[in-house]
């Protein structure tokens, strides 16, 4: 099973994850950061298994981020 890997330390907060994919993401009102919904975070680095169906559109979102800051594992 793949899973999401976001370093949120380095989150710039530009947003395009949430654009692309809003079911996962949300833009933290205290920060400006964004959060990976339902992730386990693990030393800053917070990680959500995902399932095929979203893969594809995850990757794009890795992409699109403009800090690299998203992986796909």
């Amino acid at each position: 099973m793949a899973k999401i890997i976001h370093y949120r330390n380095k989150c710039i907060g530009c947003g395009i994850c949430f654009e692309l994919q809003p079911e996962l993401w949300r833009m933290s009102m205290k920060d400006g950061k964004a959060t990976l919904l339902k992730s386990t975070e693990k030393k800053d680095i917070f990680i959500l298994p995902i399932g095929d169906n979203i893969l594809q559109q995850s990757r794009e979102v890795a992409k699109a981020c403009p800090v690299n800051i998203i992986k796909i594992q």
